[in-house]
């Protein structure tokens, strides 16, 4: 049976010489990556004089630090798993071609070039100075609060087994820790030398670990502050006080906290910085001792802190779907520290890209 209206197309393949259509035209006026790539070319651009800086005046050109950077955003946000993969799709997809800034026809990286150029932009401090421009970025815009923040932190799994941990060697010299010894003061991973068992509840097992803290405003839960660190019992409320020191802030401001901040040291410390404290309460039978005055608990801003509070679970739940919050594939502390700040860096861009139009 014919049917009526139009011809068989033509199956045959034949290779054109020349494209007229560029990447550019290609990519859909209305995607996201445009908005994203946008609002990282603004903070690029500030950083360009401090590249200058980490590069030779004379010598072979480089690979630009800005590609780098594009291509690393680009693993996050689409969660690609390797570096190796990373460069695999580059090769063939033209929109992250676009976004990187290849032209179709150029070829792409050796994987190696990650593992060569990481030392440079971690002396450099390229990612903590990334998220700190696109911060400034959000607050030209009014999008950040300057009076409300919450701090948390959360468990980021190391690129070690627990099977790893042996004895050190040689030993460590009885007494060198001044009390009692812990298993970090006695073992440590062959993986991964910095990484410490540790565990944030007692039915499940401990695993190598490291922390990761974020600090957010409570109006959008835009990250302005974030750092990775060794695990321990003090670290988080450590980590709090250091992140608040580093806030531009013109007056008082208040600080949402859940239960594991509900320490002494860490609410007279903010109380000494000009912090108010919002930091929760051990509810029921987990009650412990509050640290907290009347004043305080009174307070109007307390219960709105606390409601707050689930904007950083937030930003914890979106780096643990399938990016390198759940896991790190980089070993050591200051490895760990520079791709957190990164991976904050990119929920930032994807934020600001949905709020930008909004507003």
């Amino acid at each position: 049976m014919r049917y009526e209206g139009s011809m068989r197309g033509d199956d045959a393949r034949q290779e054109v010489v020349f494209s007229y259509v560029s990447t550019e035209q290609r990519i859909p006026a209305d995607h996201p990556l445009r908005g994203i790539r946008a609002l990282l070319e603004d903070a690029l651009q500030e950083l360009s004089v401090h590249f200058e800086a980490l590069y030779a005046r004379r010598g072979r050109p480089s690979i630009a630090p800005e590609r780098l950077l594009r291509a690393l955003l680009l693993m996050v946000l689409y969660s690609i798993r390797s570096e190796r993969q990373l460069m695999e799709q580059i090769n063939y997809n033209l929109l992250y071609r676009w976004f990187v800034g290849l032209n179709p026809d150029d070829e792409v990286w050796d994987v190696t070039v990650f593992t060569k150029n990481r030392e440079r932009l971690m002396v450099g401090e390229v990612s903590e100075r990334l998220l700190r421009s696109v911060v400034e970025g959000a607050r030209g815009r009014g999008l950040l609060s300057a009076e409300h923040f919450t701090v948390d932190g959360t468990l980021i799994q190391a690129w070690a087994h627990r099977r790893s941990f042996r004895p050190k060697d040689p030993p460590p010299p009885p007494g060198a820790g001044g009390g009692k010894a812990c298993l970090r003061d006695t073992h440590e991973s062959r993986s991964d030398p910095e990484a410490r068992l540790f565990k944030r509840s007692r039915w499940v097992a401990a695993q190598p670990s490291y922390l990761g803290h974020v600090l957010t405003e409570n109006r959008h839960g835009l990250v302005v502050a974030a750092c990775a660190t060794q695990c321990s019992t003090r670290a988080e409320r450590e980590a709090g006080l250091r992140m608040v020191d580093g806030l531009e802030r013109a007056g008082p401001i208040t600080l949402g906290a859940d239960n594991a901040y509900q320490e002494r040291d860490f609410v007279e410390g903010l109380r000494a910085r000009g912090v108010v404290p919002h930091v929760a309460e051990c509810p029921g039978a987990y009650r412990r001792v509050s640290h907290l005055r009347a004043e305080e608990r009174a307070d109007a801003g307390f219960g709105v802190s606390q409601r707050a509070r689930k904007l950083v679970e937030k930003v914890f739940g979106w780096g643990k779907q399938a990016r390198p919050v759940k896991q790190m594939k980089l070993r050591g502390v200051r490895r760990v520290d520079w791709l957190f700040r990164l991976v904050m860096v990119t929920h930032n861009l994807l934020r600001l890209q949905k709020l930008i139009p909004a507003q």
